[in-house]
């Protein structure tokens, strides 16, 4: 399938569903799942990824009404939430043409939606600790006096909060705590006539450590995408599931040498003279760097598999281009180097990249250029 290419994502679709299954199967058979395929997909592919999980999801949120659109464009019928601010008139037309549903978290936002004709469908964020979008509890007796003024009732279509540390059981305080502002904020909304609408708190986090926190629904971005949210949620999940789960990485992200070469002891390598060679090397030129996603903090420290084994990347990354030291495999320019992938018995997954320069998974695979072609297996 990546035969013509040279660069790209390979994204498992049998992964992929095996992650929604692993996921539904915590839940409440009530509690609806909705796909988070922000930020292109994790990195996935705002499209493919969709596509291959729409039948066995109950909606998706995204970032923005242009990523919603874009769902639409291609055929998906089930409901979209936007989760990132909606600001314009342009996008607030965009949203009701399209049957999106925006976050509404400010008082602005709300007496912005009455300056269109066609007033799209919106849910209410609360801010129960997290401390960025929402309103806090203590206005929303004011929110739901401006929805029932101005007839925004039909319009309202959830109440939802986001968890600042569901990631661990270690510390439940706050996470319980956020729990119990969102309850009695959720006691308002039905005391004011509002019990149809969806009430929702978890992430993968929080749906898997904290099962009193499904609500109506749950949204799932990095679990199913096979990761877990933190290494504590790895290790703490079977203490509150009773069993053991597992998460299937979807992604891999692969190119092909394109030029092998020999270099002698005292050769430099790449862009500044960072790096000396110490002994006579065999070198393998790639065409992958920052411009793809690989960024140039993995300089002198990452590594990629080849043929099962690693090979350490020399010299500082460029654009569109590394080096790699092979010595310890026969290399020969058309072969598949895996930069995150199970090859043979070693596996080299996102946590293990973000392990190497202090980061997370989440921002390995959101920051591969969605350029690049993501070919589904």
């Amino acid at each position: 399938m990546a035969s013509n290419l040279k660069t790209w994502v390979e994204i498992d679709k049998k992964a992929a569903l095996f992650n929604v299954k692993t996921i539904r199967s915590v839940l409440k058979k009530k509690t609806k799942i909705y796909a988070v395929v922000k930020s292109n997909a994790y990195g996935h592919g705002l499209r493919e990824f969709s596509l291959i999980v729409n039948s066995k999801v109950d909606g998706f949120c995204v970032d923005s009404v242009y990523e919603g659109e874009t769902l639409r464009s291609i055929g998906i019928k089930k409901p979209i939430l936007v989760l990132g601010p909606t600001l314009s008139k342009t996008e607030l037309k965009l949203a009701s043409e399209n049957d999106l549903e925006i976050t509404v978290s400010t008082f602005e936002s709300l007496k912005q939606i009455l300056g269109i004709k066609q007033i799209p469908d919106f849910q209410i964020k609360v801010d129960t600790g997290m401390h960025r979008q929402g309103f806090f509890v203590k206005d929303l007796k004011r929110v739901l006096g401006f929805i029932k003024k101005n007839k925004l009732s039909d319009n309202l279509k959830g109440v939802y909060t986001h968890f600042a540390s569901a990631k661990d059981v270690s510390y439940p305080n706050y996470t319980n705590n956020q729990a119990e502002e969102f309850k009695y904020a959720k006691k308002l909304f039905e005391k004011a006539g509002f019990k149809n609408v969806l009430f929702h708190t978890s992430a993968t986090g929080g749906a898997i450590l904290y099962p009193q926190t499904h609500f109506d629904m749950v949204r799932i971005g990095i679990g199913l995408y096979g990761y877990w949210p933190s290494k504590e949620s790895e290790t703490q999940h079977s203490l509150v599931n009773k069993r053991e789960l597992t998460l299937t990485p979807v992604l891999s992200f692969k190119a092909k040498v394109s030029e092998v070469k020999k270099l002698k002891k005292g050769d430099f390598v790449g862009y500044d003279l960072t790096e000396k060679i110490q002994k006579d090397t065999n070198v393998a030129i790639v065409p992958i760097g920052y411009w793809h996603g690989l960024s140039r903090v993995f300089s002198h420290r990452g590594y990629v598999l080849v043929k099962g084994r690693k090979c350490r990347i020399i010299g500082r990354i460029s654009m569109d281009l590394i080096t790699i030291k092979c010595d310890s495999v026969n290399v020969k320019s058309g072969d598949v180097v895996s930069i995150i992938d199970k090859d043979k018995n070693k596996v080299l997954r996102a946590t293990d990249l973000a392990e190497i320069v202090g980061t997370i998974s989440y921002e390995i695979i959101t920051t591969i250029n969605p350029l690049i072609k993501r070919v589904v297996v």
